[in-house]
């Protein structure tokens, strides 16, 4: 009977390491869980600041493109001055050209007429 009962101790011995070895397998899985969930965190708070960059940076060129909005209207309304200009200019140049002609025209009939 005794080889039975070391048998069986023995077996029980084997059962026990074994048992061990899947509490060890499982401590360590909840371990690696445990890291894998503060790692993903981790990430996750990475990405939200990289989110928050993001929108800074998006706040910022909606600024700049208000700025590029406003002096286009600046540039407009100059365009415009320019070209009310270009018309007098237009205006008093004929009005000048005609005063020449009508003087040369009187010019010429006074020595014509002489």
């Amino acid at each position: 009977m005794t080889a039975i009962e070391e048998r069986v101790a023995f077996l029980e011995g084997r059962v026990n390491e074994q048992s061990q070895r899947i509490d060890g397998i499982r401590e360590a899985v909840a371990s690696l869980e445990r890291r894998m969930d503060a790692g993903f965190e981790a990430i996750d708070r990475r990405f939200e600041a990289i989110d928050r960059r993001f929108e800074a940076i998006d706040r910022r060129f909606e600024t700049i493109d208000r700025r590029f909005e406003a002096i286009d209207r600046r540039f407009e309304a100059i365009e415009q001055r320019f070209v009310s200009l270009d018309a007098k200019l237009d205006t008093r140049f004929l009005w000048l050209v005609g005063i020449q002609a009508t003087t040369l025209v009187a010019i010429v009939a006074a020595l014509v007429s002489r």
